[in-house]
Order: C-alpha cells, then sequence, then structure tokens
C-alpha cells in the first residue's frame, strides 16, 4: 500500500480493480496447470488478505463459509451425483457398453454410413444412462474407431462421429452437468427474486432443467443423423456397407439387438421416467438407475446354474422392483396410519418381502463383479470423480464469497447491463465467454465459477432459468468439441489408432460443431423448445 501511494497510485482504484484482478489471476492460475479447486481456493484467499489490506473486504462475507461446505455435503440433489457418477461406472466397466455397440453395428451394418448411426444412437443411450461426457468417448473410441477404420470409413468422419456421440452426455438427461447446472441456478433464480423484493420465489428444480433438455437432446441426435445420412448418400467412399455375408442373417441381428437393448432402455424409462412423471427426486431416480445398472450388470456377468449367488437372484431382485413400484401404484403403503385396508395391509407385508429379495440380487451382482476384478476399478472411478466435483464445489464457493465481498456482483451486473443489444446482447456475451472458457475448462469448474457470477444477472433481466440453463448445456457441449482445446477431442486422441492423425479428428469435429450451432441457434430462435415440457409436466 505505501509503494502504491508512493508512486502516486491511489489505493482506492486499485481497490476497486480487485475484483477484476481476481478473475485475471484465476484464469492464470488455471492456464498454469495448478488442480482447480486449489487455484480457487488459493486465489480467493490471497485476496481476501489484500481486500483486507486495502480495507475493502469485510470478514464478515467469509462467516457463511463453513454452511456453505456443509449445505453442499447435505444437499439432497447433490447426492445424485456420485450415485449417478456409480450408475455409469457400472455400466461401463461390466462392458455393456461394448454389447451395445456391437448389438446396433450389427442391426446397422447392411447400410451405408450404419457404423455411424450406431454410434450416433449408442452414444445418446449411453448419455441418457451415465451422462459422463469422457467415459462414452473413451469407449465408444476404443470399440468402435478401430472397426470403423477396418471397414475403410473416412478417418475424419469417424473420428467426428464419435466424439460428437460422446458429447450428448452433456445434454441429454440424466446429465451429470444437468445435475449441476440445475443446483446453481436453482439458486441464483432465487437470489435474482429476492434482490428485486420477491419474498416468496419461484423454484426451479434440476426435474425442470432435465425435461427441458429432453426435445434439444433428442433433437441434436435427429441432426447427427441426418447429417450421416447425407454423407453416406453423397460420399459413399467415407461410409461404406458392411457386406451382408460377414454380418450374418438379419434375424440374427435383431436377435442380437433384442437381447442387449431392452435392459438400457428400461434402466432409461425407470430413471429418466420417475423424474420426469414426479414420482421420484433425482436422488431417488439416481439410486434406483445404480441399483438397476448393478443387476444388469449382475446378470450378464453371472453364469448359468451360478447356484444362490448367480443369475436367479439377480432376476428375483429385478422382479421385485417391479413389484415394488407396481404395488406403490395401486396401493397405499405408508406406515403409521390408524386403519389401513386388510388390502393394504397384505401390500405393506407384500413390499417387506420384496425389500428383502432385493439385497439378495445386489450382494450376488457384487460377486460377480468382484470375481471379474471390476468391483475395485468402479469404486476407484466413483471415488476420484466424486472427490473431484466436491471439492472443486467447496473451493468455488469460497471463491464466490470472496469475489461477492470484493463488489464482483456489481461489476459484473453492470458490464452485462451495459453490453450492447440488451438483454439478447448480455446473453450473447456471457455465452461466448462460456464457450472460449470451455476450451480450458471442465464443465464443472465453468458451472461452479461462471454461472453463479453471471446467472443472477441474467435472471434478474427476466430471462428464462429453464432455458438459459439448456442453453449454456448446449454452449458447453460444442465448446467440448471446438479445436484445437475441445476435450472431448483430447479424450479421443489418446485412444484413438496411430493411423488416425490429429488433423482427422479436428476435420471431422467441424461439421458437428455447425450443427450443435444451429442448435443453439435454433433454441435462441424458439425458447419453448426448452419450456414447454416443463410447463407442460409441472405447471
Amino acid at each position: 500500500m505505501e509503494w502504491l501511494e508512493a508512486h502516486g497510485i491511489c489505493v482506492c482504484a486499485a481497490a476497486g480493480w480487485l475484483d477484476i484482478a481476481m478473475i485475471v489471476v484465476l484464469c492464470a492460475m488455471l492456464m498454469s496447470g495448478y488442480p482447480v479447486a486449489f487455484s480457487l481456493a488459493g486465489t480467493a484467499l490471497i485476496f481476501a488478505v489484500l481486500g483486507l489490506s486495502f480495507g475493502v473486504f469485510d470478514p464478515g462475507f467469509l462467516a457463511p463459509f463453513p454452511q456453505r461446505i456443509f449445505g453442499a455435503v447435505a444437499n439432497t440433489t447433490l447426492i445424485a451425483v456420485p450415485v449417478f457418477i456409480l450408475m455409469g461406472a457400472i455400466l461401463e466397466k461390466s462392458k455393456i457398453a461394448e454389447e451395445l455397440l456391437d448389438g446396433m453395428a450389427k442391426l446397422f451394418g447392411r447400410l451405408r454410413g450404419g457404423l455411424g448411426f450406431s454410434v450416433t444412437v449408442v452414444g445418446a443411450l449411453l448419455a441418457a444412462s451415465t451422462g459422463i461426457v469422457g467415459a462414452t468417448v473413451v469407449a465408444m473410441g476404443l470399440l468402435s474407431l478401430p472397426t470403423m477404420l477396418r471397414r475403410n470409413y473416412d478417418p475424419a468422419f469417424a473420428a467426428g462421429s464419435i466424439a460428437a456421440a460422446g458429447t450428448l452426455g452433456q445434454i441429454i438427461p440424466p446429465s451429470i452437468a444437468l445435475i449441476l447446472l440445475g443446483d446453481v441456478i436453482s439458486n441464483a433464480y432465487q437470489k435474482a427474486q429476492l434482490e428485486q423484493g420477491v419474498f416468496a420465489p419461484e423454484t426451479v428444480s434440476v426435474g425442470d432443467l432435465f425435461a427441458g433438455a429432453l426435445i434439444p437432446g433428442l433433437m441434436l441426435v435427429g441432426f447427427y443423423l441426418a447429417y450421416q445420412i447425407f454423407v453416406a448418400a453423397t460420399r459413399p467412399a467415407a461410409a461404406p456397407a458392411i457386406p451382408a455375408e460377414e454380418i450374418g442373417p438379419r434375424a440374427e441381428a435383431w436377435k442380437s439387438a433384442l437381447k442387449t437393448l431392452p435392459a438400457p432402455l428400461l434402466l432409461i424409462v425407470a430413471v429418466l421416467g420417475s423424474i420426469l412423471a414426479g414420482a421420484a427426486t433425482p436422488t431417488e431416480a439416481a439410486s434406483v438407475g445404480a441399483v438397476g445398472a448393478l443387476l444388469i450388470a449382475g446378470a450378464r456377468l453371472a453364469p448359468k446354474g451360478a447356484g444362490l449367488l448367480g443369475r436367479p437372484a439377480v432376476f428375483a431382485a429385478a422382479a421385485a422392483i417391479v413389484g415394488l413400484i407396481a404395488l406403490t401404484s395401486f396401493l397405499d403403503l405408508r406406515l403409521g396410519r390408524a386403519a389401513p385396508a386388510p388390502i393394504e395391509r397384505v401390500g405393506i407385508i407384500l413390499a417387506f418381502l420384496l425389500c428383502a429379495i432385493i439385497p439378495w440380487g445386489a450382494l450376488a451382482s457384487l460377486h460377480r463383479l468382484a470375481r471379474e476384478k471390476a468391483l475395485a476399478p468402479i469404486v476407484d472411478q466413483t471415488a476420484r470423480v466424486t472427490t473431484m466435483v466436491f471439492t472443486i464445489l467447496i473451493g468455488a464457493a469460497l471463491f464466490s464469497l470472496v469475489f461477492r465481498g470484493l463488489g464482483g456482483d456489481e461489476t459484473v451486473e453492470r458490464a452485462l447491463a451495459a453490453a450492447p443489444g440488451g438483454v439478447v446482447g448480455a446473453v450473447i456475451a456471457v455465452m461466448l465467454v462460456m464457450f472460449l472458457l470451455g476450451f480450458f475448462l471442465d464443465f464443472i469448474e465453468i458451472t461452479f465459477v461462471v454461472v453463479p457470477l453471471v446467472a443472477p444477472a441474467l435472471l434478474a433481466m427476466g430471462v428464462s432459468p429453464v432455458w438459459l440453463g439448456v442453453m449454456m448445456a448446449v454452449n458447453l457441449q460444442t465448446s467440448f468439441l471446438t479445436p484445437p482445446f475441445g476435450f472431448a477431442l483430447f479424450y479421443l486422441r489418446g485412444v484413438a489408432p496411430p493411423e488416425v492423425k490429429t488433423t482427422h479428428i479436428y476435420r471431422g469435429a467441424i461439421p458437428f460443431i455447425a450443427i450443435q450451432l444451429v442448435m443453439l441457434g435454433v433454441l435462441a430462435a424458439f425458447p419453448g423448445l426448452a419450456t414447454w415440457l416443463p410447463r407442460v409436466l409441472y405447471q
């Protein structure tokens, strides 16, 4: 401070730039390769000390930090994150994705571009089952890319199809990105309403965001398939058909598809359908999904005639879950009532018996996963990703408190209000910043750092919270694909064969980037694509 005064620099003026300098220093630390969580917390502490030195930071802003940590851990919505991660890890490590790709390849392989179609369809199914981008890209890169190259597919077309299909996990529910975005958008929406004097604020749930993202996600799958059909029709050499004699009879292809498809589809319907129907919260649906994925893995891995821990246990547990759903649909099974009807008493007893069967199937599935040496990798991946998410969340909470204490909220609001074009200009500016940050940061960091800073100001301008959340999700998905730093491209480069050059991957991604930009434009022009289904379901 004395140095600043000695050089004729106003301390108050320097202190007024601390919030902007805080963002600049954070970006510099992230570019230097420091871990995101520690960069967030470290930057916050440094600028808290500087703010205290300049007398422009009230330490009272740090008082809510312990409650923020406790609130993050106790947040029932965020509990869904590790459970969905577990569900995705089970499906990945038990080779269910491999079976899906093989079944779809046999089904579509006779068509020109058929392997591309199968990659897109399986990418959508895995997105709806796992919601994890990196795992999907790596799995399909390992399984599909060598096959497509052996069938003389154009390397750029093959690589682009796989990278684009892998990013569908960003937008198709139940996406981890949508869960995190939903929680942040909900808090920002309540804050914006309170600042406007609305003391009975409306709420936005993760279910709203799931419903809002469903139609745009399915449209994006349709756009991908339309482009692949166009390539197959105009450039047959880039996407040749597989000779029928190599695939086998069509009846065998349908038999293989009917063997592999029903279980994942049933899982998707159970998880996503229960959320959209309002029958379960995302956390409850995630637990059902994790148990369902465990039973699917157990049924796939358990040999016939394995005794008490074989397939009969798994099938009995699956039947018990279906029975419980049926019972709760038709009977009131609440305990503690004075005089339940006789049929309801029978239903309660039967529900207890069915609940006792489910652990039997779960133990059988865990036993098979352990025997196949898949259980340890599943637990390890779940623990690593969950720890990363919540550590970043804690660092972001400290960063946002210090940033707010330095007046960062007002700076962001003034910047967005001054953007040319009013609300439209402010939205475009935010989308552009998020798109550029997507080159360098994962969606988790952007969600926890950028969205809490800009969302309250945008929502105070009257922007729909569901539409804004879906736009942000599609935008981040686009940045995942954009050269030279798109994360999906890095994931694919790490598992691609040597004959696939980086230029092939970049060139193949460009048409799909254009498709996603068109999707952003369509969504901006027709907000009802994101807001219609939540309104119909919940209002």
